[in-house]
């Protein structure tokens, strides 16, 4: 096992090819890893704080993949672990020596519960339960298309929920909230943790304002133009909800949606609707070479799978998420 950074451009390269290898044998949906994202994920992660990665070697080929991940915000009980082994050489005990050697290093920075994910399939299915590794959320994989988006049916939809939602305002933000609104755009972004999360063992996130800060110079310093829509009460001034789309900048024809969430007291007025919509006749003007958008969600979330399928979101595929306790 050895230990690289970003830095190390030969590995980085392999890891690349790793990484695209096994998402063409597992999700051929997927758009592929380039170097630039590679990179920028492992110098900057989603809000700065960055995995520990390893290359498994083989002499010198590249047999496998594990990145550690963990936050210093909350859930300090918890590692999410990566493990990749290349198709080629699956079948023959390396994950499972990968993954032993993932716990060890979880329980090395003094987690106590792990996690790891994986393409719903009967061979991830075998992998987790010969590891004891319960499932303990499903998510979904969609992907609107904006070819296919239609804008007149958009355009009735945006005008129904903009009618629900006459007392609300809607702002465009475009990369860093301004400084005077990070405390507000910071207690309005934790409605996240009214997602469901099913079974996992997971607290709320936090969200000071400088995990907001941090969260928007990390996407900036890896290649993501971000576009935030915020819904605003018009008498009071108070941050309703918001929705984020990020967009490539090596590859502006790939999009991929962030958070969308609406604070408690002002739901029901069909704003995750309006600001989803929003953000598509935005981005249609400003992205005019952007083609598709991803998003992920809860397979429970029954509402905003029920909003991502008005808009034509399309299923790509089925993510399983396991955790179990590594305490001895």
């Amino acid at each position: 096992m050895r230990r690289y950074t970003a830095d190390d451009v030969d590995v980085v390269t392999g890891a690349v090819d790793l990484v695209n290898a096994v998402q063409r044998a597992d999700a051929p949906w997927s758009h592929p890893m380039t170097v630039r994202g590679m990179t920028g994920w492992m110098r900057h992660g989603w809000d700065g704080e960055t995995p520990e990665t390893y290359a498994a070697m083989e002499g010198d080929r590249l047999a496998g993949l594990v990145d550690v991940n963990v936050s210093e915000w909350d859930n300090t009980h918890l590692a999410w672990l990566g493990v990749q082994v290349h198709p080629d050489l699956r079948g023959a005990g390396r994950g499972s020596a990968l993954l032993a050697f993932a716990e060890r290093r979880a329980l090395e920075v003094g987690r106590t519960s792990i996690g790891i994910d994986g393409w719903d399939s009967v061979s991830t299915r075998a992998f987790a339960a010969g590891h004891d590794l319960p499932v303990r959320m499903t998510a979904i994989n969609r992907r609107q298309t904006l070819a296919k988006v239609d804008w007149d049916l958009l355009a009735r939809m945006y005008d129904e929920a903009a009618a629900a939602a006459s007392d609300y305002e809607l702002v465009r933000m475009v990369a860093h909230t301004p400084a005077e609104m990070l405390d507000a755009l910071a207690e309005m972004a934790a409605a996240i943790n009214d997602a469901p999360t099913d079974d996992l063992d997971v607290e709320d996130e936090v969200f000071p304002k400088e995990r907001v800060a941090a969260y928007e110079r990390a996407q900036a310093a890896r290649g993501n133009r971000l576009y935030r829509v915020v819904a605003r009460h018009r008498d009071t001034g108070v941050l309703a909800g918001h929705t984020v789309v990020a967009v490539e900048e090596e590859r502006p024809w790939i999009g991929d949606q962030h958070d969308t969430s609406v604070v408690r007291a002002h739901r029901g007025h069909r704003l995750g609707l309006l600001l989803k919509a929003e953000m598509l006749r935005w981005l249609a003007d400003v992205e005019p070479g952007l083609e598709t958008v991803d998003t992920w969600n809860a397979e429970s979330n029954d509402h905003m799978i029920a909003v991502n399928e008005a808009l034509g979101y399309e299923v790509l595929g089925r993510e399983l998420e396991m955790q179990r306790d590594v305490r001895g």
